[in-house]
């Protein structure tokens, strides 16, 4: 026994096939809006005056206005050792951090913040003017634990040993530390910029020229630089500090370190070259009236560098990123593969509906085989007549289009139609006309 499938009305494969489509309208706008999304990553910035904090906040601010695809959430944290910690737990993607200052295994190197030098300023009068001298001398220590490894590279260079007492000093307590000479000389690393030094000349500063610290100079800052890689010799330039004489009254060898804006070295290469040069850019457009972003600038791009850079930076400063064919070459290539997919979806949706036309050929070969039982049935021999003058109509049309296309089967079977419905009105004029057909010779 056969069993009969009964179609689904109009209604329902509407219905149906409006529901499919709906869903497959849904899906892709999700996809869109998830791939259009800006992704965010998490900066931790720290820095005891605050500056490291506003650099973030401008350069995070463009990013928002510019509507870049890459954005910035700041994390505030306490200091640069602060911001280290919370990198190297993984609660940030990026910090702001110091060479020098904390674990940094995992990142890698996105932009040059600035560059801090080491002052080991002694008090005026003190008589300081060499590291040697400071043997039985306390050496307070602005920013205490920040400055540790510093510190601890200065004591095996000089062999200070417990010959030296260093003590840590909040940055708060400095003004109240010099002026009740708590230490006989102090410890500070800040970048060479106006604000740092003129906060240092207000330190010292008592009523007098001479009252400016003494600069006490770190000669063998290259050999510690060849053990430490996170320092670099540097000369302070004379008159730095100003004054008459000037301080220092000639260049002064000490260390310098960089300050970084890292990434973690899992991060994608891609987003980090487009955070990259959104970063530069934002600098380039806000430097002018916003001098703190004056320092951001590309980092050491060598292997060999203390804190390697990113690979995605690398690309953006060694201008290897991918190109629009490098990046988007796989959707170039799949697109015409999903069009034609779409497509093919799409007719048969139609189909499924149920209310395809037929091509204009094939329903006149249908009206045209479907004569033969309307012949048998006809009545006068003027219906006949009106049928074969449409037979005509429609053969003449259907032949010329055969040639046309050079199709020799649809020929031959308009051929044979031809013949075959001429035999049946032949036969049924006579039928009607009382006469039996002719056979054929």
């Amino acid at each position: 026994m056969k069993h009969l499938s009964v179609p689904l009305p109009l209604w329902a494969r509407v219905v149906l096939l409006t529901g499919l489509v709906g869903v497959a309208l849904g899906a892709g706008l999700v996809a869109y809006r998830v791939y259009s999304k800006p992704v965010t990553l998490t900066l931790a910035v720290g820095s005891f005056d605050g500056e490291a904090s506003k650099i973030a906040s401008l350069v995070a601010s463009r990013l928002d206005a510019a509507k870049s695809v890459v954005r910035i959430r700041i994390i505030p944290t306490d200091s640069v050792l602060d911001s280290a910690k919370a990198f190297a737990a993984g609660k940030s993607d990026l910090a702001i951090v110091r060479a020098d200052v904390g674990d940094l295994s995992q990142a890698r190197s996105v932009v040059l913040v600035n560059k801090s030098v080491l002052m080991i300023l002694a008090l005026p009068g003190s008589g300081l003017n060499s590291i040697e001298k400071l043997r039985g001398h306390t050496v307070g220590v602005i920013g205490g634990e920040i400055n540790g490894k510093i510190v601890e590279a200065l004591k095996k260079e000089y062999d200070l040993g417990d010959k030296v007492t260093f003590r840590n000093i909040a940055p708060a307590d400095t003004p109240r530390a010099i002026q009740s000479k708590e230490a006989g000389a102090f410890l500070a690393v800040v970048p060479l910029n106006e604000k740092y030094l003129s906060l240092i000349r207000r330190f010292f500063f008592r009523g007098s020229h001479n009252s400016l610290p003494i600069l006490i100079p770190v000669e063998s800052a290259g050999a510690i630089a060849d053990v430490e890689g996170a320092y670099e010799s540097f000369d302070i330039p004379l008159g730095t500090l100003r004054g008459n004489p000037p301080v220092p009254d000639a260049d002064l060898t000490t260390l310098r370190v960089g300050s970084y804006l890292v990434a973690n070295k899992t991060l994608d290469p891609d987003l980090i070259t487009t955070l990259t040069q959104a970063v530069i850019s934002a600098r380039n457009d806000l430097v002018r009236d916003q001098p703190l972003l004056a320092g951001l600038t590309a980092p050491d791009t060598d292997p060999d560098a203390y804190i390697a850079v990113h690979p995605g930076a690398a690309a953006y400063y060694n201008g290897t990123q991918q190109s629009f064919m490098d990046r988007y070459s796989n959707w170039i290539y799949l697109t015409p593969m999903v069009l034609g997919a779409l497509a093919s979806i799409f007719a048969a949706g139609w189909r499924f509906l149920g209310i395809a036309r037929a091509e204009p050929t094939e329903a006149t070969m249908k009206t045209l085989f479907a004569l033969p039982r309307r012949i048998r049935e006809v009545t006068s021999d003027a219906e006949l007549t009106e049928i074969e003058n449409q037979v005509d109509a429609a053969l003449d049309a259907e032949m010329a289009n055969a040639v046309k296309n050079e199709n020799a089967q649809d020929i031959a079977t308009l051929v044979s139609l031809a013949q075959r419905l001429e035999d049946s009105i032949h036969r049924r004029r006579m039928m009607l006309a009382g006469r039996p057909p002719l056979s054929e010779s």
